[in-house]
């Protein structure tokens, strides 16, 4: 994997980590490029879960972030791993999935998800719904 610059990720006080909630982001617009096809960038649709425990995400820095990937080459499945381990280490969440949906490229598909879970936590995120009350494009 090339490097790239450590872009640092902000996080703010979670006034409400007291409750278990769950907070969805999506970024439709993530590239990278293909290894060894510099001319070829991959694109895709990342998508970050998560229930926050003392700080949240500070969502410019997230989205300045994410942009720092436009020059990196990268495979799919290590670009969505490696938002994870970072987004984890930053915030510190009781739980956080990241899902790449990464465009078609030669007639495939491919998705990525990867999933943490804070040791010691009790909940189980699929009892924490986040709820929306239309569908758009942003509620996937």
């Amino acid at each position: 994997m090339q490097e790239r610059d450590n872009m640092e990720i902000e996080t703010i006080q979670n006034e409400h980590s007291d409750q278990d909630y769950k907070v969805k982001i999506i970024s439709p617009e993530f590239t990278c490029l293909c290894p060894g096809k510099l001319d070829q960038p991959d694109f895709a649709t990342i998508s970050i879960t998560y229930i926050p425990d003392e700080t949240l995400l500070e969502l410019k820095s997230l989205k300045y972030y994410l942009v720092g990937y436009r020059d990196v080459e990268i495979y799919h499945e290590t670009a969505t791993n490696k938002i994870l381990d970072d987004l984890v280490e930053a915030v510190k969440p009781r739980y956080m999935m990241v899902r790449g949906d990464w465009n078609v490229r030669g007639g495939i598909t491919t998705i990525v998800e990867t999933e943490y879970i804070k040791e010691g936590w009790e909940g189980d995120p699929e009892d924490i719904a986040v709820k929306t009350k239309e569908l758009t494009s942003t509620s996937r």
